[in-house]
């Protein structure tokens, strides 16, 4: 029987600056997922993180306040507190490989240079855990990256991510019963695209 899951995070940059930015995905879905279980987010300074406890769903959602590169400081601070193993979490981020729109739901595997899994799997010590990889497509070019991370998606893109985190939340269902195999085949198909008149 897989773990259930406990704690959904979810990655961005905290301000108002970011809110808008590719790089905040992961706040946007946890955003969502919060307003659906009715539940609100405060502020807990010993979790370095905004976090909301939606007890009738079992989980903790945290979305940390440290910058990209220094979450796992807040992830650890939550999960050693509450005694949540690696494999009860659930990490939603922006991905670049992948187009804008589709998701992949995966336990475990590389980190993909992606920065806030890096320092996440550093304080825990494992990479064994599970993601939600959220689609933001790629400038084409390494060195724009970081300027492309950090700035709003365009408005197709950005109707594109908004339709894959309906998606996602479709899922949850399967996603709180830890009934994996099922949330992956809603999560990792490719979205059905509307024909042309």
């Amino acid at each position: 029987m897989p773990a259930s899951l406990r704690l959904i995070v979810g990655l961005g940059n905290p301000g108002s600056d970011y809110s808008e930015t590719r790089h905040n995905a992961g706040f946007w879905f946890c955003e969502r997922l919060a307003r659906e279980l009715g539940v609100s987010f405060t502020r807990e300074s010993r979790y370095h993180g905004s976090v909301a406890n939606a007890r009738d769903a079992g989980v903790w959602l945290l979305m940390p306040q440290t910058f990209m590169n220094r979450s796992g400081q807040s992830v650890q601070a939550l999960a050693h507190f509450y005694r949540i193993a690696p494999a009860e979490m659930l990490v939603v981020h922006d991905e670049l490989d992948i187009p804008s729109g589709q998701l992949r739901l995966k336990f475990g595997g590389g980190l993909g240079g992606h920065n806030g899994l890096k320092d996440i799997t550093a304080h825990l010590g494992t990479q064994d855990y599970w993601r939600l990889r959220i689609g933001i497509g790629h400038p084409g070019d390494r060195n724009a990256v970081i300027d492309y991370v950090l700035k709003p998606p365009r408005r197709e893109e950005a109707t594109e991510i908004d339709a894959a985190i309906d998606r996602a939340l479709l899922a949850w269902p399967q996603l709180v019963k830890a009934d994996f195999n099922a949330a992956m085949q809603k999560i990792n198909a490719k979205p059905v695209l509307p024909k042309e008149e």
